[in-house]
């Protein structure tokens, strides 16, 4: 049975991945960057991430550790170069 996804969970990932027994934190991590590189082009990450570990979030679990630990990332300004570094206010 094949889940649909949302805006905040194209192919529904996560959703998938929280009903896996005995899934890895390596595991997640493959997971996670396939669901990052699903995100359409300038969504907000940092939301998609809070209403996901609101809405899937079990304490314990590794995907858990790991949209937080996204969501933590995600918070971290990160040094633009190039063109981008010079234009930006």
């Amino acid at each position: 049975m094949k889940t649909r996804g949302d805006a905040h969970d194209p192919k529904a990932l996560i959703a998938e991945s929280y009903r896996i027994d005995g899934i890895t934190e390596s595991d997640c991590r493959t997971i996670f960057l396939d669901w990052a590189l699903s995100m359409p082009d300038g969504s907000d990450t940092a939301a998609s991430l809070r209403i996901l570990l609101a809405r899937h979030g079990a304490a314990g679990h590794p995907m858990t550790d790991v949209l937080t630990a996204g969501l933590a990332a995600a918070a971290v300004p990160r040094r633009r170069g190039g063109r981008a570094g010079r234009t930006s206010p």
